[in-house]
């Protein structure tokens, strides 16, 4: 079975019904894919919701399979920020760690950022920012 583990803009673009997200993730669904997630997208989505979203985001988040950010997968994100910099292409700690979680744990990870997840070793399904 695969897993995909959602960045925040897929996860947000679904939550508000954007970009045809919704039914990609409900024909992915049906294939039988399962999603994730881990704290760094749970971050992000939280700074971004609005009140009154809290309760549909909640049970949507809480759905998925969550990965922790654990010793090892702190020091492979770190590892790949120090070896992306060196290469003049500076990453964020929020997308290396979510590219560590990915990594460590075999999971493929959809974006539509693809240019922050430049990685070769790194599962991306790089989705467009619209359907």
């Amino acid at each position: 079975m695969s897993i995909f583990l959602l960045d925040s803009n897929i996860v947000m673009s679904y939550l508000n019904n954007r970009d045809g997200r919704s039914a990609q993730l409900k024909e992915w669904s049906q294939q039988g894919i399962r999603f994730a997630s881990t704290s760094i997208v749970f971050t992000e989505v939280y700074m971004g919701m609005r009140q009154e979203e809290e309760t549909i985001t909640g049970l949507f988040l809480n759905s998925l399979k969550f990965y922790p950010v654990t010793q090892e997968i702190a020091q492979l994100a770190g590892n790949l920020y120090a070896h992306w910099r060196t290469k003049g292409h500076t990453l964020g700690l929020p997308d290396v760690t979510i590219a560590a979680v990915c990594i460590a744990n075999g999971l493929t990870l959809v974006s539509s950022n693809q240019k922050h997840f430049p990685m070769p070793e790194l599962k991306l399904l790089a989705l467009p920012a619209r359907l």
